[in-house]
């Protein structure tokens, strides 16, 4: 075989390997991508799913308060109006223990005593204030209003609870009540607004 062909020979070797390690470098890169877009699609799926799960949670919880709320005022019809004049319960509105704490077995309270009383100790349950880890509240909902709703003169007729809460993701403002709209807690328009509102008949007599 002549030099020449032996030169032909050995340069046609080189290309063929040079295109082969090409050829695997854009294979190692698609698969890369591929990889890199996979993970990226299953990280914001787990972020979805935990806002999704969270706002669940919350939604449940409000449900279970208005729920607890309108028990105590059923079992103290009396003093209904007490319960509708109070104002908008949240954050820590009520202040601190009222002056009689009808928590305490020993202490006889008269209507009045005991709506202010489940007022403070249901707002209380709705900020948390009872479970707490490393100095914060972690019970509740996050940065809730809650307004109470009935007839004017307090007596017999459908009452309502309307829960709002801060949610995670920017969603249009409900219409449904206006509790806490407007009050700067829930972002810009109301976005972070969450509502949950509970009615029922309540016999005064």
């Amino acid at each position: 075989m002549s030099w020449l062909s032996k030169g032909n020979s050995a340069m046609k070797k080189q290309s063929l390997k040079s295109s082969l390690h090409g050829f695997s470098m854009v294979e190692v890169m698609i698969t890369l991508l591929v990889v890199s877009v996979a993970l990226l699609s299953s990280v914001s799926l787990q972020v979805l799913s935990k806002r999704s799960n969270y706002d669940a949670a919350q939604r449940t919880t409000a449900a279970h308060l208005a729920e607890d709320l309108l028990e105590r005022m059923r079992n103290n019809p009396t003093a209904l109006i007490d319960y509708i004049t109070a104002g908008n319960l949240g954050n820590g509105s009520r202040g601190g223990l009222p002056a009689t704490n009808c928590g305490d077995p020993l202490i006889e309270c008269t209507a009045a005593e005991l709506a202010t009383f489940d007022m403070w100790h249901w707002e209380q349950l709705l900020d948390g204030s009872f479970e707490v880890s490393g100095g914060e509240s972690v019970g509740g909902l996050v940065t809730p209003t809650a307004c109470i709703n009935g007839p004017g003169f307090g007596g017999n007729g459908v009452y309502s609870i309307a829960i709002a809460w801060r949610g995670m993701t920017e969603l249009t403002n409900p219409v449904i009540d206006n509790c806490g709209a407007g009050s700067g807690n829930y972002g810009a328009n109301d976005v972070n607004r969450r509502i949950m509102v509970v009615r029922t008949f309540v016999n005064a007599s």
